[in-house]
């Protein structure tokens, strides 16, 4: 036992004396996790960032203008008013996402073929290829304003009567498109008695409106001036009031008849447990460079084999065993503390917190320092030279990195690799980190990644103590 103490206590020292390699170690992992986690989005309680377009008007229609407006007014975008050409050469350089070209005769065409009395009119929207999801999405928020604004138009508005109009004139004077399409006549007919009504209300109410102000200008004539100074003042007072502002009418027309409530699902308390992306980045970049340590201890063995160090070790009173388990002490302790360090600082300066069980964060951390220490191992094993088997496990390490989710997210990936990345222990270790800290999970989240990698380190550690003794005897 003294003997294992000293040679943990001699590893510890090597590491922490090589002081630029610690700080790489510890200052590497906090730079890309930040920086990843502020790609990702950093603490979910940040702004969405607006989808950048770029809108070409070509048609002076009321409709396209209203069009327009409501694109400019979408709180999703950030839309700037281009010519064709500057507008296509911003989105092909990738300064913009998409282009929405509203061309000459468009407020016309749409209206008529909301009837299905003419041919639908063509919206160009040209894209970043490599934005094809914003462009579902842009294409989404144009269809709510062209039909919102197309149909209020057609309902209520000036050019909405005479194209009904138009249309059932141009209806008429075919005989036979009308006895095909007795629907579209019997519908055409019914929105022109539609439109007819509304404009009959909007100027009785309009006329009602003209005839109470004449009333109470006639009576306020008849006040003294002291009265009409008091009147006066307290008009002012109630137009300065934000509460008595009249709000214009919401201008009518087919809109999204629900509106959805959004609810992230985590556990625990919600105002703790909320997605943070440097939560994950964190945990990833922790991993990779952990992993990273592991190699080069992995190599230090190959190292001291090369300068007959190692034969040295093993020819004292001191065995093989010793060594190994010596040798993975200190670097799941060193893998440990750096597990730690690295989180405390996501904690204090990128506010990650541990919303689950802080005991499931513990039993993580150390079943991955111990599967990292066995991975070292395994390297120092079957490597023949420091060159050779560096190359290898860098390699080998940064697939297992990539497949884990370490820099993208697994979710992402398709199906099928998700299900083939749970063959790599690192997948696991991302996997309990996460669920303990913005998922707000309990411990018995925790329970299986830990079995798990605890399962790997046992595999690990299998196959290197048998490659140690195969080679110890062929000696």
């Amino acid at each position: 036992m003294t003997a294992l103490i000293a040679l943990i206590r001699k590893d510890l020292i090597l590491f922490l004396s090589d002081r630029r390699a610690m700080l790489l170690t510890l200052v590497m992992p906090i730079v890309l996790g930040a920086f990843f986690g502020f790609v990702s989005g950093g603490n979910s309680d940040k702004e969405t960032a607006k989808i950048p377009i770029a809108l070409v008007m070509q048609d002076n229609h009321p409709i396209s203008q209203k069009i327009a407006q409501g694109l400019i007014t979408e709180p999703n975008l950030q839309v700037t008013e281009l010519a064709l050409e500057p507008a296509q050469d911003l989105v092909r350089k990738g300064k913009l996402n998409v282009a929405i070209v509203i061309p000459a005769g468009f407020g016309q065409s749409a209206g008529a073929a909301l009837f299905g009395a003419g041919k639908k009119p063509e919206l160009p929207i040209f894209y970043d290829p490599s934005q094809a999801a914003v462009l579902a999405m842009v294409k989404g928020m144009l269809t709510q304003q062209v039909m919102q604004h197309v149909s209020a138009e057609m309902f209520g508005g000036a050019s909405g009567l005479s194209l009904v109009d138009k249309s059932i004139t141009e209806l008429d004077a075919d005989p036979e498109r009308a006895a095909g399409q007795p629907e579209l006549r019997e519908f055409l007919g019914s929105v022109k008695k539609f439109q007819s009504k509304t404009r009959s209300a909007a100027t009785t109410a309009t006329t009602a409106t003209t005839a109470t102000t004449d009333v109470n200008t006639d009576k306020s004539s008849d006040k003294n001036t002291s009265t009409v100074a008091t009147a006066s003042a307290a008009s002012d007072s109630a137009a300065l009031s934000p509460n008595t502002v009249d709000k214009p009418a919401t201008e009518a027309g087919l809109s999204m008849p629900f509106t959805t409530k959004d609810q992230a699902m985590v556990a625990g308390d919600p105002v703790v447990a909320h997605y943070n992306g440097y939560a994950h980045s964190f945990a990833g970049m922790t991993v990779q460079f952990i992993l990273f340590m592991a190699i080069d201890a992995g190599i230090s063995v190959l190292a001291a084999r090369r300068l007959g160090l190692w034969n040295r070790l093993l020819a004292a009173p001191v065995g093989l065993n010793t060594l190994l388990a010596a040798r993975a002490f200190s670097c799941a302790l060193i893998a440990f503390a750096l597990t730690g360090v690295i989180f405390a600082v996501a904690g204090v300066v990128f506010k990650v917190q541990i919303a689950g069980s802080y005991i499931g964060f513990v039993g993580v951390a150390l079943s991955f320092s111990l599967m990292t220490a066995s991975f070292g191992l395994l390297i120092a094993a079957f490597g023949k030279t420091p060159e050779a088997a560096r190359g290898i496990a860098v390699f080998a390490t940064l697939i297992m990195v990539m497949l884990g989710g370490a820099w993208i997210p697994s979710f992402l990936f398709p199906q099928w690799l998700q299900n083939l990345t749970l063959i790599v222990p690192t997948r696991w270790a991302l996997d309990g980190f996460d669920a303990m800290t913005w998922r707000g999970l309990g411990l018995q989240a925790a329970v299986l990644p830990i079995v798990v990698q605890l399962g790997f380190m046992v595999l690990f550690s299998s196959l290197a103590l048998w490659q140690f003794r195969r080679q110890q005897n062929s000696i």
